[in-house]
Formats: structure tokens, sequence, C-alpha cells
């Protein structure tokens, strides 16, 4: 069962942003993030979160602010967050274990994942933030529509102007 998780809490730290931040101003919002999300969501089916932005001249991502533990970088965009950032849309990935070793764990213990992309106000993809857990169907659609509300009221993507189509897996 997944455990309900306070997104609006996390909201609350934050004043809204009325524009998308600029990129060079992302960085340090992208860390007040983590930080605040890993407060409201650790010890409830999370084992880590973190962002990734595609490198602008190679097929990969590079990983940015990041609780609470290490992970890869940069990865290849043939995983979860490159599925994100190609298809321009959230992924819940119910049970790693389902993709028959097509995942990419940074963490073996990993068995579950959802994936939130970022837009530029342009509607390009420039990253993603990315939550996984130990327990197997951890995320569901309350986790997409909060995080992507949070990474829009932060400023970090610009606003959807429809609800997010979810790959499920």
């Amino acid at each position: 069962m997944t455990p309900a998780r306070d997104y609006a809490s996390v909201l609350d730290r934050f004043d809204p942003e009325p524009t998308m931040l600029p990129a060079h101003r992302r960085e340090d919002r992208m860390r007040h993030v983590v930080d605040a999300v890993w407060g409201a969501v650790n010890g409830r089916g999370v084992s880590w979160i973190g962002f990734y932005t595609k490198h602008p001249q190679r097929d990969e991502m590079i990983l940015g602010p990041r609780r609470d533990k290490p992970a890869c970088s940069p990865i290849a965009l043939n995983g979860m967050c490159g599925r994100s950032w190609l298809e321009h849309r959230p992924i819940l990935l119910h049970d790693t274990a389902a993709l028959k070793g097509g995942y990419i764990a940074c963490d073996p213990k990993d068995r579950s994942e959802v994936v939130i992309p970022l837009f530029e106000t342009n509607g390009q993809c420039y990253g993603v933030l990315d939550a996984d857990s130990y327990e197997v169907g951890s995320f569901d659609t309350a986790d997409v529509v909060g995080l992507t509300t949070l990474v829009e009221h932060a400023g970090l993507s610009a606003p959807r102007t429809q609800p997010p189509s979810i790959l499920r897996l």
C-alpha cells in the first residue's frame, strides 16, 4: 500500500515563483526542494530523491542536488529518467523487477520509482526530478500530482497547460 505523502506542507515552505527560474538560479532552488521533500517523506516509502539535468552536448543526464545517498552520474538516456526526459511525461514504475533486467539501478535495493520531467517555458524538457523506493508500488498518481505541482510552484518547471499523461510501467 502506498503511504500518503503530504506535499502541500512542502509547498507552504516556498513562495510561489511567478515565472520559471533562470538556469543560473535553479541549482540552489533544487537543493532547497529536495531538502524540504526529504524532510516530509523520509521514512514514508522513499529511499532517495534528486534531480538530473540533461547534459547540453551529450546524450546523458548529470546528477544535481539529491538526498540522502550517492547516485549514478552521468546516466544514459535509456533508463527511466532518460525516458521521462525523451517522452516529456511522468513515469510511475510499479516494480523494477518487471522490467526483467531493463532497469538501470544505482541502488540494487530499489523496487519502484517516480520521475517528473522539468520544462522550460518553450516546452523543452531540461531535466527530471526522480524518487526511488525499496518498496514495490510505493508511488501513485498523488505523488505525480504533488511533485509536479511542487516543481512548478518552486519555479523549476513551467506550468503545464493540462494534466500530465503518466506512463505506468
